[in-house]
Formats: structure tokens, C-alpha cells, sequence
């Protein structure tokens, strides 16, 4: 397994992780063989916002003995209103749910206190104006949490959560397909269609947002990474062709921020699938021919898609360009996180040796050379 640190909060997740909604109205055999099985292969991150007490008593019968080895997104928020899924913002109401969440996990804490369903304007400022946030604040005072997260699904209002400097981990959706929406979408939308409906751009505050969270430190945890397994079907993908579970894992994983791809499994079997990432082949993995087709306005801009490898120099470029794009934001004040996992690369910009050969193979016209010479001289090596 491969992990990743957490922003600033000294926790790592592995790249592969758990989205317990397809756990959902399963009897415990399922999460049991679900959970054990992700653990035993070193997943170590699973998301839990399901707010029926039966899955979560499942969850944490299937923890039983293993609790601390799985990190848990719990939220604050995420209610079952006569039985159905729903969301809250009334104090009484988190408070109720986040207590049956430490009782049915049998836990007197969770890993990720994360703000719920933050995606319009009024769930923003009912969340950070409203008595929500200091609630987590409280519970993190407690030690009942470890650290404060938000889960969305806009870029525009994600961008706004991450800028008030309260929260180290966003849950966010990302796949080549939601991330050719326009900011201004729900995406969710796409999942109950027939088929997707996008511009066939890569949209630039999409990737400012993943930026920033790098810039900032803010961890992203990835829903959605197959589009609600969509992407795989030829009948509804918007490429003209289905993408693989690889590719999908992948494009999630190389975006700037993003430490862990969740992936909803009902049997043992998917987590082995989804495991299988970690054995792949670079070939198996890339996605470039995909997002290059639809490439528009994007042209020139680094999508760490690493097609431009093998380096010479043995230089990672897409990790450079990670830490070039985030440093970017904010020439004169670079963070000391973006600084210090720049300078941890084995090779750096200033090794390039200007052969030209990965601006060759860019899909995107990425002046890399250029780029090099820039990375080493703002981090200084």
C-alpha cells in the first residue's frame, strides 16, 4: 500500500480508501468481509456519513478490535429524517446523529469531524456562520475528533471553505467527466441522467481548487471516482468509450491535494479490484488520450497525467509541476508544506538538462522545460 500524508494533521491515508455508502441495507457478512478485507490489504481511510444506525452498528462490529487502524470521516450533519436520508443544520439534530455515530461504531472518537454537504451558498454560511462549526470546534477541543473536514460537490464553494483555513481535509468529487462540468453544475445531476452533458473542457476553477488545496495543506479525499460506476459502461461514458477503474483511480490520484480515492465496494471481491490499482501498469493507467481529446482551453496547463515520461534526468515532472502550480498562487509567500515536499523529490527542476523530449510526448503543449527552470528557481533547487 501506498500512503499520503494528511495536510498538517500527522495522519496519512492510504491511496486506496473506502466509501461506505454501498454498505447501505447490506447485513453485516458484507461489511465485515468489506472492512477486513480493505484493512488486511492496508486500506486504512474509509468515509462514513450513512446516517441509519444499522450500517453504522455493522461498521463497527466489523471494526471490533480493529479500530485503530482505520481512519473515519464522520459527519456533522448528515441526518435519517422518518427513515430517510437527510441533511440538518439544527444543532440538536447533529449532535443526536454524532453521538449514535461514537455509539454504534463503539468509539469515543472519529478521526474527521467533516462539515456536511456544503454545496450552495446558504449551506456555507449555515455551516460556518451558524453554531455547526463551533461545535466541532468543541468536539475537537474534547479530543471526540482529531480533526475538522468538509465534504462538497462545488469547486466554487469548496474554494470558499478551504479559504477560511478551518478545515484540513475536503471530500470532494472528482472524475475526468465532472471535472468537464461547469463549475456552476451539480454534478450529481449527471448521475441521474441518462447519460453525461458537459462542456468538453477541462474547467479551470476545478483545477484552482485542487491547486489551492496543495498550496494550503488541505488534504482531499475523492468521492465519486468512477461517477457512480458510469465511467465504466460504454452505454452512459462521455468519451465514446468506457474508462477503467485504473484510469479513474489514477486521474483522481494525480490531482494536486488528493490523498485517497474512495471506492463504494459491497464485496470482497470489488476491494480486491479496486486494489489492484496498486499493481497496474503505466500503460494500464493512462488517461491521457482521454482527457487530450477534449483539451480546449486547457491547452498548455499541466494535468500530471505523466505521459511525458520516462525522464532522462530521471526527473518526476508531474510532482514538480504539483508544487510549481501550487507555489504559483503565491510567489512571494510559499507554504513550507509545498517548499518541503518539493525539495523531499529525489530529482528536482534544476536537474533538467533541456532535451526537449518530454515536450515531445505532452498532449498538452506543456512547456516542461520552461516550467523546470522556474520550479528551481522559486524553490531554489
Amino acid at each position: 500500500m501506498i500512503y499520503r500524508p494528511i495536510g498538517k494533521t500527522g495522519m496519512s491515508a492510504s491511496v486506496i480508501g473506502l466509501g461506505g455508502e454501498h454498505l447501505d441495507n447490506k447485513p453485516f457478512e458484507t461489511a465485515d468481509a468489506v472492512i477486513n478485507t480493505a484493512l488486511d490489504n492496508g486500506v486504512n481511510i474509509m468515509d462514513v456519513f450513512m446516517p441509519g444506525d444499522e450500517v453504522r452498528t455493522n461498521i463497527g462490529r466489523a471494526l471490533a478490535g480493529r479500530r485503530d487502524k482505520m481512519l473515519i470521516q464522520g459527519h456533522l450533519g448528515s441526518t435519517n429524517i422518518k427513515q430517510q436520508y437527510d441533511q440538518s443544520r439544527d444543532l440538536p439534530s447533529i449532535k443526536t446523529y454524532f453521538e449514535s455515530l461514537l455509539r454504534c461504531l463503539k468509539t469515543d472518537y472519529i478521526d474527521f469531524g467533516m462539515l456536511f454537504f456544503i454545496d450552495s451558498e446558504k449551506d456555507f454560511s449555515d455551516m460556518f456562520d451558524g453554531p455547526a462549526l463551533g461545535y466541532a470546534q468543541e468536539l475537537k477541543k474534547e479530543g471526540k475528533i482529531r480533526a475538522i473536514g468538509a465534504s462538497s460537490h462545488n469547486p466554487v464553494i469548496a474554494r470558499r471553505v478551504v479559504e477560511t483555513g478551518m478545515v484540513d481535509l475536503l471530500l470532494f468529487s472528482i472524475n475526468p467527466a465532472f471535472d468537464m462540468a461547469p463549475s456552476g453544475a451539480n454534478v450529481l445531476d449527471y448521475l441521474a441522467e441518462d447519460n453525461f452533458n458537459f462542456e468538453k473542457n477541462l474547467d479551470p476553477r476545478r483545477a484552482a481548487l485542487y491547486k489551492l488545496c496543495e498550496q494550503k495543506s488541505v488534504a482531499i479525499t475523492v468521492m465519486k471516482t468512477l461517477g457512480a460506476g458510469k465511467l465504466l459502461d460504454p452505454r452512459y461514458s462521455p468519451f465514446g468509450r468506457p474508462l477503467s477503474a485504473v484510469q479513474c483511480i489514477h486521474y483522481a490520484l494525480t490531482r494536486p491535494g488528493v490523498v485517497s480515492a474512495l471506492l463504494g465496494c459491497s464485496t470482497r471481491e470489488q476491494v480486491l479490484e479496486a486494489l489492484g490499482y496498486l499493481n497496474a501498469a503505466d500503460e494500464e493507467k493512462d488517461y491521457s488520450g482521454i482527457v487530450s481529446k477534449y483539451q480546449g482551453s486547457f491547452k498548455g496547463s499541466c494535468v500530471y497525467c505523466s505521459h511525458c515520461l520516462p525522464c532522462p534526468a530521471e526527473i518526476n515532472i508531474a510532482e514538480v509541476n504539483k508544487y510549481l502550480d501550487a507555489a504559483l498562487l503565491d510567489p512571494e509567500h510559499i507554504p513550507q508544506t509545498v517548499t518541503e515536499r518539493y525539495r523531499a523529490l529525489k530529482h528536482r527542476g534544476s536537474e533538467c538538462i533541456a532535451c526537449g523530449s518530454c515536450e515531445k510526448k505532452c498532449p498538452f503543449s506543456v512547456p516542461v522545460v520552461e516550467r523546470m527552470k522556474k520550479a528551481a528557481a522559486l524553490f531554489g533547487l
